[in-house]
């Protein structure tokens, strides 16, 4: 009873009670549960476990599901169903994909699911991949091109641009079906799975790439592909999440995989073995998508179905936010910094150091905020762990030039001034020092009046005719200090002009 009265007591923004929800999402591969916590429109994830069951390992051979593989998965999902009953979660969705919808015993695995509690519902090709679509446009509401979901029974394709999607259909190509087209070596299976794609009637060759856009790849062996290119090129972010490549990249890429084997890939770090046993295949489809789609780019997405289900929920209004700072502003209110404090933080700081070349106003909004957050942790481990937060925590919205611009800010904010190294791989200095100086600036408004709503009434801080001004009403005076004095000197030293404080009988609205 004290446990329930303690989650029901919790604020449904802070990730507890209604606050939570949790898909099952049943595939070919593996059986995953997801539970989701936090701002509708960039949740964040409470828990995540998975049962590599490979429910869909015996479709081509035998079109059913295999009696191991059944009870794996039941007993992973028992598990699931026990741990949502305990966490009192009741906001749950289950969705199965390829395999149960294939299977000639898939409505008698359903069955087993209905009596344990679970309430499944088993999607068709074309609506998996519309929710895939709808997962990536979460993501990159700006995407346009072609989202590629690949599970262990079937490739999803679907079109996306603003915001809408077009020609959703399903493929037999899914990581366990790839075999089947390998035959006696991987080049007569590129001939192949080329084959099955332009069958589908999607041969986009000959058009321009700017044309056919971006391509979105989708689904835990592509991830792995990314991880793998991130780690030979040396890339200093962790998240595969928006990593891009372009074509010719995403070329080379494929073609290194596809030359690879299975044995020589197991053991890297951050691909499991599982992974591993599929990456080759998966490159020689790369080939053929490439080559096919005509992409000019190629991007890692990990949105997918599950969170495309949960963005077709949203009202139309709350799909409108922008998911980084969505997502900034819920994690940084979890620790003490409300978004009313940075946002007058942010516009006190407005006119001596905006976004300008390099970046834009929402990502030093999402700067401002991280960094307030960063001041309710303990100095010693403050800026380390801010940074990791502006760089490897997974953010929407945002590529690598800007995790790097956020945590040059933050690091800035508490005055170191030598940037890691790994940053000047991510942006040019010219974005870093713009990032600074949303820093430095933060750092005055910050210490001049110890972040009272008052102080930042009775000051402003201009540029005047090529000088920096800090203006503040005769009530406030006192506010300059030697610290404050020195923090205007450093933001005017970066900012290279002149500065001054002017005294006035009050600051005008």
């Amino acid at each position: 009873m004290i446990w329930r009265r303690r989650r029901e007591g919790r604020d449904p923004a802070l990730g507890g009670g209604a606050g939570e929800r949790a898909i099952i999402d049943i595939g070919s591969n593996t059986v995953r549960l997801v539970v989701y916590c936090g701002a509708p429109r960039a949740p964040g994830v409470l828990l995540n476990e998975k049962v590599t069951a490979k429910l869909g390992r015996e479709i081509a051979t035998t079109g059913r599901l295999a009696d191991e593989a059944m009870a794996m998965a039941l007993r992973g999902l028992k598990r699931f169903a026990l741990l949502l009953e305990d966490l009192g979660i009741r906001d749950v969705e289950t969705v199965a994909t390829a395999a149960v919808r294939d299977a000639a015993n898939g409505a008698e695995f359903a069955a087993e699911l209905r009596a344990v509690g679970l309430k499944p519902r088993v999607i068709s090709g074309e609506e998996e991949a519309l929710l895939s679509a709808h997962g990536v446009i979460g993501a990159f509401p700006d995407a346009r091109g072609i989202v590629a979901d690949l599970g262990g029974g079937s490739l999803e394709l679907v079109r996306v641009a603003k915001g809408a999607t077009e020609g959703a259909s399903t493929l037999p190509l899914g990581t366990l079906r790839l075999p089947e087209h390998r035959k006696r070596d991987r080049a007569e299976m590129k001939k192949s799975l080329d084959k099955a794609i332009r069958k589908a009637g999607w041969d986009l060759a000959g058009r321009a790439p700017q044309t056919n856009g971006t391509l979105y790849l989708v689904g835990g062996t592509w991830r792995a592909m990314a991880v793998y290119a991130m780690t030979a090129r040396g890339y200093p972010l962790s998240d595969p999440h928006g990593f891009c490549l372009d074509a010719a990249a995403a070329q080379v890429l494929a073609a290194n995989l596809a030359a690879s084997t299975s044995d020589a890939l197991k053991g890297r770090e951050r691909i499991s073995t599982m992974r591993a046993e599929k990456l080759p295949d998966a490159a020689v489809l790369l080939q053929a998508l490439l080559a096919r789609l005509a992409p000019q780019e190629v991007v890692f997405s990990s949105w997918g179905l599950r969170e495309g289900l949960l963005y077709d929920r949203l009202p139309e209004h709350t799909r409108m936010q922008d998911p980084l700072l969505a997502g900034v502003a819920g994690f940084a209110a979890e620790r003490g910094a409300q978004a009313t404090l940075a946002t007058r933080m942010a516009a006190w700081t407005l006119d001596a150091a905006p976004a300008r070349e390099h970046g834009s106003e929402r990502l030093r909004m999402a700067a401002t905020m991280l960094a307030l957050a960063s001041m309710q942790i303990e100095p010693n481990i403050r800026l380390p762990q801010a940074i990791n937060w502006a760089l490897h925590k997974r953010w929407i919205g945002i590529d690598g030039k800007g995790r790097a611009m956020l945590a040059a800010a933050i690091a800035a904010n508490g005055n170191q001034l030598t940037l890691p190294p790994e940053l000047r791989a991510l942006a040019s200095d010219e974005a870093l020092e713009e990032a600074v100086r949303w820093g430095l600036a933060l750092r005055l408004a910050r210490r001049l009046g110890g972040q009272s709503r008052r102080s930042l009434e009775a000051s402003r801080l201009t540029v005047k005719e090529g000088t920096l001004v800090l203006e503040l009403a005769q009530s406030h005076e006192a506010l300059f200090g030697q610290p404050t004095e020195k923090d205007l000197k450093l933001l005017a030293g970066r900012m290279a002009v002149p500065w001054r404080v002017d005294v006035v009988a009050e600051i005008a609205l």
